[in-house]
């Protein structure tokens, strides 16, 4: 290793390139003197692999993250592990302290530890209860956002473990209730550090298949420690940010992880899931015939009401006989007819009688009945102009006269005019 200065280099090697590289022991020295500088740190994951030889100094160990599908060395000192009040074992949960080293011999990067805390099942919980409280405050758990799983889905999404129980509960009574479904199954770990990438990575691909119209996270019963996967922040993000409702059935009736609060649909077990999302068949036809029974039904009730009612106003007068009305206006009409009629009747006989005496008042009265009695009507001739004879003084002698009797006239001349005296029968004082 090089003891001189960075300052020194600089200023033998001015520049890098292809004509002055770096050789790789300075490669490796600056990363090392890099890495020197990050101290000692807290890590968190998950032990997959444990190498402890008996008379060995030194325990290898594999640290994988919860979340990711990466992986740390670490090495200790084998009384950390023999001595740990938890036993440790691969799958076992801690918190190491120690300081990065890089081995500029070999290029590799391995964490020396000194500490080494098991992650109980308490702080478990708890930090799983904090994670709930910052999802619910986010607004992850909202109903609003749930998506509503599909009557009968084209097809089936259904993530689990291989060969497992649940996959074989949800095929089994999913085709049981409806023999035509369709699954597309994808088995993935479901526990262990690798349980959340490969999770992740499902849901993707079948968010992404164009069939595919709900998605079954099933998995059955276990320890807090097996079921933690579905309580990882990451995979709870994911189940929201899907357009493909997600159906979280995890373990039993009492486990409640995190997927079963950010999912669609919470089943209690990965059968209830089946019987939840694909429909009973023969249920569904049971069901079909009753509807189509009260459907019967409701319509020959409407129409016996219906008939009832179209009954009742053909049974009315006014439908029943509907010329009644006409018939009995028909009547009146001609009641009333004849009752004008003999009004009329009535009326022109009194007014005939009435005529006929007026026609034999004038007749008595007039010049023709007088003149049957003996009178005439003298008239006074002068051209073609007749005046009737009023007093003597009317016609002086030789005046030409036109005397009207009853048969006829007779022209005349006054020869001479006598007035009339008094009457006899008259008074003085007349």
């Amino acid at each position: 290793m090089s003891t001189e200065p960075p300052g020194a280099e600089k200023a033998e090697r001015p520049s890098n390139s292809a004509e002055h590289p770096y050789p790789v022991r300075s490669i490796a020295v600056k990363v090392s003197q890099w890495i020197d500088r990050l101290g000692a740190v807290w890590v968190e994951g998950q032990i997959t692999q444990m190498n402890l030889r008996p008379g060995t100094r030194t325990a290898f160990l594999v640290l994988r993250d919860t979340a990711a599908d990466m992986s740390l060395s670490v090495t200790c000192d084998p009384d950390l592990l023999r001595k740990s009040e938890v036993p440790l074992q691969e799958g076992s949960r801690v918190v190491v302290y120690g300081k990065l080293s890089f081995f500029t011999g070999r290029g590799t990067i391995s964490l020396r530890v000194t500490e080494i805390r098991p992650v109980g099942i308490g702080e478990l919980l708890a930090r799983i209860a904090r994670l709930k409280a910052l999802l619910d405050a986010e607004g992850l758990f909202d109903p609003r956002l749930k998506r509503p799983i599909p009557f009968l889905p084209n097809r089936i999404g259904l993530i689990t473990g291989r060969a497992s129980a649940a996959e074989h509960d949800v095929v089994t009574v999913a085709t049981t209730r409806w023999p035509a479904v369709r699954f597309e199954i994808r088995n993935t770990a479901v526990q262990g550090p690798t349980a959340v990438p490969q999770i992740l990575d499902a849901i993707a691909a079948l968010d992404a298949h164009p069939d595919v119209d709900v998605i079954v996270l099933a998995r059955g019963g276990g320890s807090v420690e097996d079921l933690l996967p579905f309580s990882d922040e990451t995979l709870c993000r994911a189940i929201v940010a899907a357009k493909t409702p997600i159906v979280s059935a995890i373990g039993h009736e009492p486990d409640n992880p995190l997927s079963d609060y950010v999912s669609d649909l919470r089943a209690a077990t990965p059968t209830d899931a089946a019987k939840r999302i694909v429909p009973d068949a023969a249920a569904e036809a049971a069901l079909l015939q009753e509807l189509r029974a009260r459907a019967a039904a409701a319509l020959r009730g409407w129409v016996d009401r219906e008939s009832r009612a179209l009954a009742q106003i053909r049974s009315r007068p006014v439908l029943s006989d509907p010329l009644r009305l006409l018939d009995q206006r028909h009547d009146e009409v001609e009641r009333h007819r004849a009752s004008a009629r003999r009004t009329i009747d009535y009326f022109l006989a009194g007014e005939s009688t009435a005529t006929r005496h007026l026609r034999e008042k004038l007749s008595a009265l007039g010049p023709a009945a007088t003149l049957a009695r003996g009178y005439a009507v003298v008239q006074r001739v002068q051209g073609k102009d007749r005046e009737v004879v009023r007093a003597i003084e009317d016609s002086p002698p030789g005046t030409q006269l036109r005397i009207r009797v009853a048969d006829g006239a007779i022209t005349a001349a006054a020869l001479a005019a006598q007035p009339l005296g008094p009457r006899k029968d008259s008074t003085p004082n007349d």
